[in-house]
């Protein structure tokens, strides 16, 4: 797959899944816009990617603050002068069972997971719009398909991303937009690696293929979304989980 010519902007791309999508993108070719809360890390991780011939940016934003998504997105159009993929990686959990889950908790997982894709989705897709071509890929969870204990709020605000992947697909479609999603399984990451052993244990016997799978696993399936490869694909959500997902 190659993205030459392609400007295409990674939220939580400092590290994990996201970094892994920006790595991938880059060698295809693309300028790699990474947008990111951690300062350092983002640092490093662009560093890394200038190293191998990568064309980088980079913009510490929090992507549940529309001002700062806006002015992010427009400074971006000026500099590059298109916006052709996007990919919406950031987000958080907050885990506990429902009864003793704090307000809190749910508003901020509903406010980075499912505000922060509608957010950057709808300023770039304004650029998408007029130059009648984008590829949108949202980061949804099997746990927003199948539910997970523990995790109302980050199932919840995954199978939001859901409605909205398939909602913007169908709004956009006839201006060439398109918008999907990817579902990641039990993937091995720093959000997965503080688990308790004992939580590992469970997820591992729930997946079929007794696997976790890796960042590049999921890096594989966005590219294929944002390449014209998938020119008429828009409005799929695709599990990534070893056969999690019934």
């Amino acid at each position: 797959m190659t993205f030459k010519g392609k400007t295409a902007i990674i939220t939580g791309g400092a590290r994990g899944i996201g970094f892994e999508c920006a790595k991938k993108l880059g060698a295809g070719g693309a300028t790699v816009v990474l947008v990111d809360v951690l300062a350092d890390v983002l640092k490093t991780a662009a560093e890394q990617l200038a190293a191998t011939g990568v064309q980088v940016l980079t913009y510490v934003v929090d992507v549940t603050n529309e001002e700062s998504v806006e002015k992010m997105i427009d400074d971006v159009a000026e500099k590059l002068g298109h916006i052709d993929i996007l990919v919406n990686n950031a987000g958080i959990t907050r885990d506990d069972l429902l009864l003793r889950m704090e307000t809190k908790m749910w508003d901020l997982v509903i406010a980075v997971n499912l505000k922060g894709t509608f957010l950057m989705t709808k300023h770039a897709c304004r650029y998408m719009v007029r130059q009648k071509s984008g590829s949108i890929v949202n980061m949804a969870s099997v746990s927003g398909l199948v539910g997970n204990p523990g995790q109302a709020n980050y199932s919840a605000s995954k199978a939001g991303v859901v409605g909205f992947t398939r909602t913007v697909a169908r709004e956009y479609a006839k201006k060439n937009v398109r918008c999907n999603a990817v579902a990641p399984g039990f993937i091995k990451t720093d959000m997965t690696d503080v688990l308790p052993e004992k939580a590992k244990e469970m997820a591992l016997a729930a997946i079929p293929m007794q696997r976790m799978g890796l960042p590049e696993d999921i890096a594989n399936a966005v590219c294929f979304f944002a390449s014209d490869e998938a020119s008429y694909v828009t409005g799929h959500v695709l599990p990534v989980d070893g056969g999690m997902a019934p």
